[in-house]
């Protein structure tokens, strides 16, 4: 968590509060506005449909700088959820950060930026790769298969 903030104290500059999306990213953001002495705000998927109505639990003040906080990233779409409803709340959101970013879909950053969000992530699978190669966890049959995946996921086959 001490490298999650230091991340984000560096690319995210000054933020107000920090938002944790239902589910996974509740502890992450939790320990990260802990160590930020921030607010911390709980956004769900979808309004609870009972009392308040409620889709963000907290108390975001409107205008403030938010950073949106997740365990992971696959294609982004989770996060235009979320992002869109701190800015319906007043929340002002301009970064996202995840421990581990896939990175391997183009959509994952193109989606984020188009709404105008800078992704941050700890790492993502080109790291694990290279940690892998650097460590020979694999052996050359192995890696290069890795590779061609991480490289092209989408039209990636086994071979054989």
């Amino acid at each position: 968590m001490d490298l999650a903030v230091s991340l984000i104290r560096r690319e995210a500059g000054a933020i107000d509060a920090v938002a944790g999306g239902e589910t996974a990213g509740i502890p992450f953001a939790a320990w990260i506005s802990e160590r930020m002495a921030l607010p911390m705000l709980y956004v769900r998927k979808q309004p609870k449909g009972f009392g308040r109505n409620a889709q963000i639990e907290g108390n975001l003040k409107e205008g403030a700088r938010v950073i949106l906080v997740e365990d992971l990233t696959t294609d982004g779409g989770s996060k235009v959820n979320f992002v869109n409803a701190l800015r319906k709340a007043g929340a002002v959101v301009t970064h996202t950060f995840v421990i581990f970013h896939y990175g391997i879909f183009a959509a994952s950053t193109q989606t984020l930026e188009s709404l105008g969000v800078k992704l941050l992530a700890l790492a993502t699978w080109r790291d694990v790769v290279a940690v892998a190669e650097q460590e020979k966890f694999f052996d050359a049959a192995q890696l290069a298969a890795i590779k061609s995946y991480v490289e092209n996921p989408e039209n990636w086959r086994p071979a054989g």
